[in-house]
């Protein structure tokens, strides 16, 4: 019977789509990593709560087949805010989130990173030519 589940989960795996765009963020590729991770023995992995393992497969199988879209549709393909589901795939993307982070960051932050990244030697002349200079 745990050769059946593990064989409905890869089948499962295997279907659910993977968005690049979501680098580690990605729930197609967080469900490989755990069927792997439960199932380390392949078809001889002895199931401990195979009547949870199933409920599990099952609410998957729901979330990956659009049940609940077609059970409770909407009147129409927006949101609140008015953008489509191509803008909001662009803006919860990534790199889209990462560049969002970067302009939040305060001027301290910035200027922290700044002068962080410089190697000890270059910190150490700017701190030589800064004792040097004539004061006015």
């Amino acid at each position: 019977m745990a050769a059946n589940r593990y064989r409905r989960f890869l089948k499962l795996c295997e279907e659910w789509p993977v968005d690049e765009t979501k680098r580690g963020r990605d729930l197609g590729t967080y469900l490989r990593q755990r069927v792997a991770q439960a199932f380390r023995e392949g078809e001889n992995t002895q199931v401990a709560e195979p009547e949870a393992c199933d409920e599990m497969y099952e609410s998957l199988a729901r979330i990956h087949s659009n049940y609940y879209k077609h059970k409770y549709p909407r009147p129409r393909d927006t949101s609140f805010s008015g953008l489509s589901v191509e803008e909001y795939k662009l803006i919860l993307a990534t790199d889209t989130l990462e560049e969002f982070k970067e302009m939040n960051k305060g001027m301290w932050k910035k200027l922290q990173e700044k002068f962080a990244s410089r190697s000890s030697e270059e910190k150490e002349k700017d701190w030589v030519k800064s004792l040097s200079r004539p004061r006015t």
